[in-house]
């Protein structure tokens, strides 16, 4: 089973540089999570039919959202964080409510759960970091936790930090700025700790594995990124994993697909 985790950064803008079908057709995952489709399924031009979609669109128009793309019929689909847990974080902020901008979608199958998230971003002035770090981060793991324990969970996407040091190209003059401050890398750290695996980290060591990229400086091109999407699995699961990639040849995004195969 290949899974595979890819923010689009709009699937509107990738499908019209034609590289949205060809990447499908070419690495032909049976689940795909997609994350800043910035659309509601209705507006987009993809035609799959080898794959049921679900979509959890943001009610802003062209902003955030994730879907989920898969072969095989799922037996539940989840949009949004549940309302208690909603509730009990009190998530919204100055900039609304996170749970109605489309940030996770889950599809239950008869073995585990794929979950697909796009993280809030902190913000270049950190205004959004509370918000992440007191309430999105432990909502959100909290809700894994809840999945977990009725059976084993798949979740990846944008989670808008590089965990550690050698997670991004220069960790000395981003320490403390939006994506590498403490309190956003706490948060893997708690989800390592409630028993969750990078799986990248399975199979690959070491730094220059990037999976987002700036616009500017030509940072792409001299690999000058950080990895701030993931593939987690519940720990149980993690044997499984035969293998665990970054896809930075796959152009049409700031991000690059990443993959596991169980």
């Amino acid at each position: 089973m290949r899974i595979i985790s890819w923010n689009v950064n709009g699937i509107r803008a990738v499908d019209k540089k034609g590289l949205f079908i060809p990447f499908v057709k070419k690495f032909k995952p049976d689940i795909l999570c997609l994350q800043e489709t910035k659309a509601e399924q209705k507006q987009s031009p993809i035609d799959l039919p080898e794959y049921e979609e679900y979509w959890n669109s943001a009610e802003r128009k062209g902003y955030s959202g994730t879907a989920i793309f898969t072969k095989e019929k799922p037996k539940n689909v989840i949009l949004g964080l549940p309302e208690n847990i909603e509730r009990k974080y009190n998530l919204i902020d100055d900039y609304g409510d996170p749970n109605k901008e489309g940030r996770v979608v889950a599809t239950e199958y008869e073995k585990f759960y794929v979950v697909s998230v796009y993280t809030p971003n902190a913000k270049d002035d950190l205004s959004r970091l509370s918000l992440r770090h007191k309430k999105w981060d432990p909502a959100f793991l909290e809700y894994v936790r809840t999945l977990d324990k009725k059976k084993p969970v798949i979740f990846c996407g944008d989670l808008n930090v590089a965990h550690k040091p050698e997670d991004l190209a220069h960790p000395k003059p981003n320490e403390g700025k939006k994506g590498f401050t403490k309190e956003e890398r706490e948060g893997i750290d708690k989800i390592i700790e409630a028993g969750f695996t990078d799986t990248f980290r399975i199979f690959t060591q070491g730094s220059g594995h990037y999976s987002w990229w700036s616009h500017f400086a030509n940072a792409r091109a001299r690999n000058v990124g950080w990895r701030i999407d993931y593939i987690f699995v519940s720990k149980r699961l993690a044997s499984k994993v035969k293998q665990a990639k970054i896809l930075p040849e796959v152009m049409g995004s700031d991000h690059c697909p990443i993959l596991i195969e169980m």
